[in-house]
């Protein structure tokens, strides 16, 4: 199968892309199509085009797109919509009900609404069996509660990040990738987990989106309490800015200067 015959579809808007074979259905990036998956009907939107797609890291056979989205799929949609609302009130109704120690974070339910999956968090194992018959009984729909951890809940909830935008788990990011508290000492944020922590309570995402670069160019500049010979005199590295790649440093007559790199005197800089 070539790329021309694979598109990538999302189901919601940072989520994992899934692989189809339009079956000859015209399609381009931002177009809404009806698939069928695992869990019913669902309606996703196109966001690898065809000839984007690379086909030697696609496995097949691939599911089949049934049709562009109509406008009676679209309708179906909003309904679905509201029941995840619906599932979503009900289910926290009920945790209350059975006194269990989980939070419902959101709900997500297929086209026709006879499949919903709950999402929700916990500090330990929860018995949810009694919630997810009752759940199903008042719903009539097949019922699977999943437990998520805590970047997965900020996901699923969205919000406002320190920075002033949009979570980037909400928005952009597909996956996870793993963040250290090396990576802020590198970047010399605070350690602080009340200044570098996200929505979710762990460490931000976006200190691994420069770790790269702050990791690879650290390497080649004077490290802080360096002795260094400016073209101004000799002194003493008090600040590194890594991404200007400039140093602070404190002459011998206690003069202040910042100085690129570059310019320090036999300092051998790629």
């Amino acid at each position: 199968m070539t790329s021309k015959s694979i598109v990538g579809i999302r189901f919601q808007q940072a989520g994992k892309i899934h692989y189809y074979d339009p079956e000859g259905i015209e399609l381009a990036a931002g177009d809404l199509v009806t698939v069928q998956t695992k869990y019913g009907l669902k309606i996703g939107r196109v966001t690898i085009a065809p000839n984007q797609v690379i086909s030697n890291e696609i496995t097949e056979p691939l599911p089949s797109v049934l049709r562009k989205a109509t406008p009676e799929d679209i309708e179906q949609s909003k309904d679905a919509a509201k029941r995840e609302q619906e599932a979503n009130s009900l289910c926290k109704e009920l945790v209350r009900k059975h006194a269990l120690d989980m939070k419902v974070i959101g709900a997500e339910s297929n086209l026709t609404g006879d499949h919903f999956i709950v999402y929700f968090t916990a500090p330990a194992k929860v018995d949810f069996r009694k919630l997810a018959r009752e759940l199903a009984s008042r719903l009539r729909a097949k019922i699977e509660i999943r437990q998520v951890g805590p970047r997965d809940a900020a996901k699923i909830i969205g919000g406002m990040g320190r920075c002033g935008a949009p979570l980037c788990c909400a928005t952009f990011l597909t996956e996870f990738s793993p963040v250290s508290v090396k990576m802020a000492k590198e970047q010399n944020v605070s350690l602080d987990p009340m200044k570098n922590s996200g929505a979710c309570g762990r460490l931000l995402c976006c200190l691994g989106y420069e770790s790269s670069h702050y990791h690879d160019t650290t390497k080649r500049l004077p490290r802080r309490g360096q002795l260094v010979q400016t073209p101004s005199g000799g002194g003493k590295v008090v600040v590194v800015n890594v991404l200007r790649e400039t140093v602070t440093v404190q002459l011998e007559d206690n003069t202040i200067v910042e100085i690129p790199c570059a310019e320090l005197i036999g300092q051998q800089l790629p």
